[in-house]
């Protein structure tokens, strides 16, 4: 999946203006490479376009992932997108569903089953079955 498209997606999975899109992807995956290891960063990044590889790279110096629940996850997120937390909330689904679809061999379950329980919520729809956008 090329950036025009993943972001195409996410805008429309979250009814926003692209570029509202991509402010929303560049939160959720500065967050995401907050809360997984390095390696597990890396992984996810070597299958993403290149725009969206440098938004979501480690800290420099740091392999451990920040231990934080989903509900920090989405305030982090509603902080950096200075959006409100429903949207914040919404717009994780949207990219999480995005993710899955962008990246092959299964690599987004491996990570999705990492986090923790309180994840489930934020992450099943991605995994659900017809998570896929329908165009029509």
């Amino acid at each position: 999946m090329n950036y025009d498209t993943f972001i195409d997606q996410v805008a429309q999975r979250t009814r926003t203006p692209s570029e509202q899109a991509v402010e929303l992807t560049r939160a959720v995956l500065e967050t995401f490479a907050e809360r997984l290891t390095g390696g597990e960063v890396l992984d996810l990044a070597a299958q993403l376009p290149r725009p969206l590889q440098l938004v979501l790279k480690p800290h420099p110096g740091i392999e451990q992932a920040d231990r934080f629940g989903a509900a920090e996850f989405v305030a982090r997120v509603a902080l950096r997108a200075d959006v409100q937390e429903p949207a914040a909330r919404d717009a994780v689904r949207a990219v999480f569903t995005t993710l899955r679809e962008a990246i092959s061999g299964g690599e987004f379950d491996d990570v999705a089953t990492q986090l923790p329980r309180d994840f489930r919520g934020l992450v099943e729809q991605s995994m659900a079955p017809g998570a896929t956008l329908r165009r029509g």
